[in-house]
């Protein structure tokens, strides 16, 4: 198996589990902020032992850091803290399952934003998926015992897809930051990104939850047990997407990546003991193919 094949489907095992271990902990009472918090605190001194390691073991200097590294790296940062803010809050108002296939919406919308940003040009076919998978995010919008007249534009629609946005913003920030490491090693580049970004969400999370939420700060902490395990899943699919992307080009990456849903279906049914409705897995399947025709027709 390609070392990039072997790196998309770990880190999409790993967010799979580390959004399930988010979704328990949603459901015990922690707040969004601090579930988030607990993804970020435990990351940056592993990472930065292993940097010290390699660094010693082959007396190695680290590369330099370009001056644009920094407001990529930002982007990336408070995105991504935003968009995982948006998901836990979405689990505790929709099952599992759902609340991943509307953080699939992250490819959609990044096309959109190529489109409006970059000037990339669009075809119809694309046009056609992206008409698939907002019909597939219509469909689960619409709350559990409504009917289809229902207003889709409730809370949870709008943090999906705020999750979605906010997800493929960091995406492109990390990919903008990665980049201005003057290095063509894979996993030195995507360790030294996580480290560093890692240690500014810890820190800009760590003064919100002091100011707004101690009890939910100290929870984090005294509840280590999971929330341990919810920083070193986070820690190790970063990991493995970085690498990936390293090493493969990101249209075959995120085909790849999309097991994540169908792992998530799984875990939604058989550990979370959640059931999906017809018109939910409707949804999911549509934004499913949705998202892997915009990835093919892109590559």
């Amino acid at each position: 198996m390609s070392l990039w094949l072997f790196a998309t489907l770990f880190a999409a095992s790993a967010q799979a589990m580390r959004f399930y271990l988010q979704k328990r902990l949603s459901l015990s009472g922690l707040s969004p902020a601090a579930s988030t918090f607990a993804r970020f605190v435990y990351a940056p001194l592993p990472i930065a032992i292993g940097l010290g390691i390699w660094a010693v073991s082959t007396g190695g200097q680290f590369p330099a850091i370009g001056p644009e590294f920094w407001p990529f790296a930002l982007t990336g940062a408070i995105s991504q803290i935003l968009a995982t803010v948006c998901l836990v809050a979405l689990f505790a108002r929709r099952n599992f399952a759902v609340g991943m296939a509307f953080s699939k919406t992250a490819v959609l919308l990044t096309v959109v934003s190529g489109f409006l940003l970059l000037g990339e040009v669009v075809t119809w076919v694309s046009l056609v998926a992206m008409a698939v998978g907002f019909l597939g995010v219509l469909i689960l919008s619409v709350p559990v015992g409504a009917g289809l007249r229902a207003n889709p534009f409730n809370v949870a629609t709008l943090l999906g897809l705020g999750s979605g946005v906010f997800f493929s913003l960091s995406a492109v920030g990390y990919r903008g930051a990665s980049l201005a490491i003057a290095t063509d090693a894979p996993l030195l580049r995507a360790a030294m990104t996580l480290c560093i970004v890692t240690l500014i969400q810890t820190l800009m999370l760590l003064l919100w939850l002091a100011w707004r939420d101690r009890a939910g700060l100290i929870a984090v902490f005294t509840g280590w047990r999971v929330t341990a395990l919810v920083g070193v899943t986070s820690m190790a699919g970063s990991m493995g997407w970085f690498t990936a992307y390293t090493l493969q080009t990101a249209a075959y990456v995120n085909a790849v990546g999309q097991i994540e849903l169908v792992l998530s279906m799984l875990i939604s049914r058989f550990a979370l003991g959640e059931r999906q409705t017809t018109r939910e897995l409707a949804g999911i399947l549509l934004v499913g193919v949705s998202v892997l025709g915009l990835i093919l027709l892109r590559g």
